[in-house]
């Protein structure tokens, strides 16, 4: 069976490069007994490839059974997968057999097998690697023949590096991996997708099917669908019920579309920790004014070559006070250029602050320790008013140290 004749019989709508590269190993390993983990997230129709894999295999006419391994309490998914004996625990009043006993000779599919209990992971592992295992509260060893299709949402690296995973377990399940793409990376599939929905509950809901306008179907190929194909075919189907009219325009669309979260730069937090050190935010400040005065320098360039007076945007007005609001906040105004008279360059005015780029004096800053302890153990005196006490808390350093820095610097308390 080729490539399109498994869409065809699977319902699958799309022509995506990945979408495409997804099926096609599924088929090529559909007739091996090689296990099989399917990552992608949620809403990308994981369940789909574990079905092609069972149908096209020798195992088409066993049982195929499919587990959410997230929806079974902790307490009984040892029972439901393995089974158990009668008695085994409170409430066992009979033997039951578990899904890899029914199961023999077919196909399992574990979805969310991420969310499996560490015990239950261990008794996995042993399936997998001899084709045994035990019921619960039973000693006799049970042999089934059974392929086994995984699949997760999670990353996995990242929940073997947390404890939450088994490695060897993960390495025994993922012998051949497929990845299924999100809705976002499948832009030529979208706009299929939203037609086969639409015609879909027409038929349903006995009513003539939504179409897009033009800048509708921009929205939706550009919209980053974080809920994938299920997303989209809830949203397919509500406007199918709610809309009189047949055909949407992009801007009654958006009233369907939830807003998306704004892309704004992060600070890279090493630790992986979600609480962020005050280093961190240092770091975040100082790349904001980085910027700033980048932009200023830039901006103050442009005044310059102008030779007369230059009114600033709002944007500009915004960041020029944002960056000089230490000088005087109560005198900030809007920014511009003196015109020329027949000084040889216009200074830069700011409410009633002129700053001259024609003539100006560079300070040498000392760099001396020495310099900088006497400074601040000035600074310390003159707050508290002379009071060591108090300025040597500040200082962190003991009043007896102060008093003889003091003397040392010949400094006045």
């Amino acid at each position: 069976m080729n490539l399109q004749q498994v869409k065809q019989r699977f319902g699958v709508i799309g022509n995506a490069p990945l979408l495409n590269r997804a099926l096609e190993v599924a088929i090529q390993v559909a007739p091996t007994d090689i296990s099989v983990l399917v990552t992608g997230e949620s809403g990308t129709g994981k369940e789909i490839i574990p079905q092609v894999i069972h149908h096209l295999s020798s195992r088409k006419h066993g049982e195929y059974i499919a587990v959410n391994c997230g929806a079974i309490p902790e307490g009984t998914i040892d029972t439901e997968l393995f089974g158990h004996e009668k008695g085994s625990f409170t409430g066992a009043h009979g033997s039951r057999q578990g899904y890899f006993e029914v199961a023999d000779g077919g196909t399992i599919f574990l979805d969310e097998v991420a969310e499996l209990p560490m015990q239950t992971q261990v008794r996995l592992l042993r399936v997998l690697e001899t084709g045994e295992f035990i019921r619960v509260g039973s000693s006799k060893v049970i042999k089934t023949n059974v392929r086994v299709v995984a699949a997760t949402n999670e990353n996995m690296q990242r929940a073997i590096a947390s404890g939450k995973f088994r490695e060897d377990l993960f390495y025994r399940l993922s012998t051949v991996p497929i990845a299924l793409p999100p809705l976002k990376s499948r832009h030529e599939d979208i706009h299929l997708l939203f037609r086969k929905f639409a015609n879909d509950f027409a038929d349903k809901y006995r009513m003539p099917a939504v179409r897009l306008t033009e800048d509708a179907v921009q929205l939706i190929n550009h919209y980053s669908w974080p809920g994938n194909i299920r997303q989209l075919k809830n949203l397919v189907e509500q406007i199918s019920v709610i809309e009189t009219s047949r055909e949407l325009s992009a801007l009654e669309l958006n009233n369907y579309l939830p807003a998306e979260k704004e892309k704004v730069p992060s600070v890279v937090n090493e630790s992986g920790s979600d609480n962020f050190s005050e280093r961190e935010l240092m770091y975040k400040f100082l790349f904001d004014m980085k910027k700033d005065l980048t932009d200023l320098k830039k901006l103050v360039v442009e005044l310059l070559s102008q030779g007369g007076e230059m009114s600033l945007n709002t944007d500009q007005t915004a960041m020029v006070n944002r960056f000089y609001q230490d000088v005087n906040p109560a005198t900030i105004a809007q920014p511009r250029i003196l015109p020329p008279a027949n000084e040889p360059a216009p200074d830069f005015t700011i409410g009633n602050q002129d700053f001259d780029f024609e003539t100006h004096e560079e300070i040498e800053e000392s760099l001396s320790l020495e310099d900088r302890e006497k400074e601040l153990i000035q600074k310390a005196l003159d707050k508290h008013r002379g009071k060591r006490k108090y300025a040597a808390a500040e200082l962190g350093i003991s009043e007896r140290t102060l008093y003889r820095k003091i003397k040392e610097y010949n400094l006045i308390d």
